[in-house]
């Protein structure tokens, strides 16, 4: 079974990425949304019967617009944004209810990965350890770069598996390092980038929620009592209101002794801002990458470009974002990418919610 978590805001994406379209849903790079190639490159490793999403109310009705081939009763609904550790837990129990206790693999939904074979390989060679073993995966990535945007993962030498990729115990978990610190794990070679993807028995998981989140497993074990009755959607509300917002790394993976990391054997990049998108992308001469519409960049370098419907023209700038949509008109520098989401906070306290 495969939990897709999708009821994020892309706030990095703004203006393209908002609250019912967010980043998952557009066509970031290449062809298809972020959200159709999660659920494609699980095929055939994993049948769209047994795909489930988290998602928010206002995005349900994209998000099955966009992959219909999903049963409907697959899309689960979060009355609010509790991070991943309520959405876990929650996707959990309906999907023990369906299903029974299974493996189940646990997945963002805005992530470009590849190639696609060498992932399912890596994710069968999970499933295989989960289903022995009553261990939490994590999925590790070999870093390229001494990345600070990204978490890291210390692991030992002692493996799970008899395959080619073979689990290892987890020492710790490392928050966003500073440069310094990113060098100095790459440089010790038992550093994994942490990827947020993760494999279990539905079991191993409760089992730990009930263990390091208590509270949130009473909750849980309510919504569990009324699961398929008509007070299913009610309870899941009042359940909600009183339920901590906790990240099921620091509230489950961080405590847990039952942890171990696969390392992947394949490419990554959760394509955390519109900087990451230039990098991605196809360039000119000038280093410049142009996505919608014609525009006429003079003695400009370094910059990403998407405006639809009016021609950007500039003269001597470089390493900026310029990106239109839907009336809102996004002008920042490369190096300055990720702050896009302190200026979508800005605009909530402004209460500029047309724009959200």
């Amino acid at each position: 079974m495969a939990l897709i978590m999708a009821g994020g805001s892309g706030t990095r994406f703004w203006p393209k990425s908002r609250e019912s379209h967010p980043k998952q849903l557009l066509q970031i790079v290449g062809e298809g949304t972020m959200l159709q190639n999660t659920v494609r490159r699980l095929d055939p490793l994993i049948p769209s019967e047994r795909i489930f999403i988290v998602c928010k109310e206002n995005q349900r009705e994209a998000i099955l617009a966009q992959v219909p081939q999903l049963p409907a009763e697959n899309i689960i609904v979060e009355p609010w944004g509790k991070s991943t550790a309520p959405c876990i837990g929650l996707a959990a129990l309906f999907m023990r209810k369906r299903f029974g206790d299974e493996v189940m693999v646990v997945l963002p939904a805005d992530h470009l990965i590849g190639p696609a074979e060498n992932f399912r390989e890596t994710l069968a060679t999970a499933g295989k350890i989960a289903s022995e073993n009553p261990v939490l995966i994590t999925i590790g990535i070999p870093p390229t770069f001494p990345a600070t945007g990204y978490g890291y993962i210390q692991c030992s030498e002692e493996a799970l598996g008899n395959g080619k990729i073979k689990a290892l115990k987890v020492k710790t978990f490392a928050e966003k390092p500073n440069l310094e610190t990113a060098q100095r794990f790459l440089a010790s070679g038992d550093f994994l980038w942490n990827s947020g993807m993760f494999v279990w028995r539905t079991s191993t998981i409760m089992d730990q929620l009930e263990e390091h989140l208590p509270q949130l497993n009473d909750g849980l074990l309510e919504i569990d009592r009324h699961l398929g009755q008509p007070t299913q959607h009610e309870t899941i509300g009042r359940v909600y209101q009183q339920t901590k917002s906790i990240s099921i790394d620091y509230g489950v993976m961080e405590k847990a002794t039952n942890v171990v990391v696969l390392p992947a054997n394949f490419a990554w990049n959760d394509i955390g801002s519109w900087d990451e998108v230039y990098k991605l992308s196809a360039k000119d001469k000038d280093h410049n990458a142009l996505g919608n519409g014609e525009h006429v960049l003079y003695e400009s370098t370094g910059c990403l470009v998407d405006v639809k419907d009016r021609v950007v023209a500039t003269v001597g700038v470089q390493n900026l974002i310029v990106v239109e949509s839907e009336g809102a008109l996004l002008i920042c520098t490369r190096e300055r990418a990720q702050e896009v989401k302190e200026l979508v906070d800005l605009l909530k306290r402004k209460k500029m919610t047309e724009l959200l």
